[in-house]
């Protein structure tokens, strides 16, 4: 007869699993496993249409911001115009011309000077 010469090690022996009840096999369905699948394609959904939604509320942002400094410059050309014929209408009134109008010159005129902080935020145009 032929002796085994090879022994094998612990790791190619054959596995003897017990045939119990109750034990955790992969070719049975566990009872929570159908609600946590439910439940993580509900949160994967919610994650994706959150995602959508921030990112298309962004963009939405972003447009309505740049009509409104588009608005915002044609207000601004729209006073420009209105300052330009205030000031040509003002060059008309003179000194004599509030003479015929029943108006007398002041005499005693008395100057204050009030120190204030007056600014302006400057914002720039491409944050993002």
């Amino acid at each position: 007869m032929r002796q085994k010469i090879h022994k094998p090690s612990i790791f190619q022996s054959q596995l003897q699993f017990p045939a119990a009840r109750g034990v955790f096999a992969l070719h049975a369905e566990h009872p929570f496993e159908h609600v946590a699948l439910k439940s993580f394609f509900f949160a994967l959904f919610l994650l994706v249409f959150a995602y959508i939604y921030l990112v298309g509320s962004s963009a939405l942002n972003i447009i309505a911001r740049k009509e409104a400094l588009a608005q915002a410059a044609q207000a601004g050309a729209l006073i420009g115009n209105f300052e330009r014929e205030y000031f040509a209408a003002s060059q008309k009134v003179v000194p004599e011309a509030g003479l015929s109008l029943g108006l007398a010159p002041v005499t005693k005129t008395a100057y204050f000077y009030r120190p204030v902080t007056v600014g302006q935020a400057n914002v720039a145009r491409n944050e993002i």
